[in-house]
């Protein structure tokens, strides 16, 4: 292989990702609900053929490329407490949904509503891979005695990002999403898990 020479797979990846990023910008600029198959190959130079063979409709190109961004801005936090590791970690979701990505949020769970595949895409590709780790994090504050014992994961989950997503989809007076919210946020319902002091 010369010094120039592209390792096997390099090609496929980089038209993957101008494909991801020419999903992104052209649903910004036409919107999402308008974003075609037909407009992304016109951006890249990509076949439809090859777009087809990759991805099965639109809306799971622009769930790739959702996923691709939001993995990056809004990992999930492991900190020294399940306290602080949620904090963090809300507090970056809530800003990546201030955002390009709470715009493409919106529009893949309306979709979802009445697509099948799509909806089950979310739920395994990103709902549930980030709740197993979410789900660890308050399972280790149980063992560490820093959240009181016989607490259910996922309603402590439900708990936490529940308002986020109210707030997300119906809005009212007073329901940005900010970080002084998160801390109001995680004080409210930690103060109600914490074990009782010694």
């Amino acid at each position: 292989m010369t010094a120039t020479a592209k390792p096997p797979g390099a090609h496929r990846a980089d038209v993957t990702a101008t494909i991801l990023r020419a999903a992104l910008e052209l649903g910004e600029e036409v919107g999402f609900e308008a974003l075609t198959i037909e407009g992304i190959a016109g951006r890249t130079g990509v076949a439809k053929t090859t777009i087809y063979r990759r991805w099965p409709n639109v809306a799971a190109i622009v769930m790739d490329a959702f996923l691709g961004e939001i993995t990056k801005a809004a990992p999930i936090q492991k900190n020294a407490t399940a306290r602080e590791s949620f904090r963090a970690s809300m507090k970056l979701l809530v800003r990546a949904y201030n955002g390009q990505q709470g715009r493409i949020m919106r529009t893949l769970l309306g979709r979802a509503q009445v697509d099948s595949r799509l909806l089950d895409a979310m739920k395994l590709r990103w709902v549930e891979p980030r709740r197993a780790i979410a789900r660890e994090i308050i399972r280790e504050g149980i063992a560490t005695g820093e959240l009181r014992p016989g607490l259910d994961p996922d309603i402590v989950l439900d708990l936490l990002y529940g308002p986020i997503y109210h707030r997300f989809f119906i809005p009212y007076l007073g329901s940005d999403l900010t970080d002084a919210f998160i801390d109001a946020l995680i004080e409210a319902v930690f103060g109600g898990l914490a074990s009782p002091p010694s």
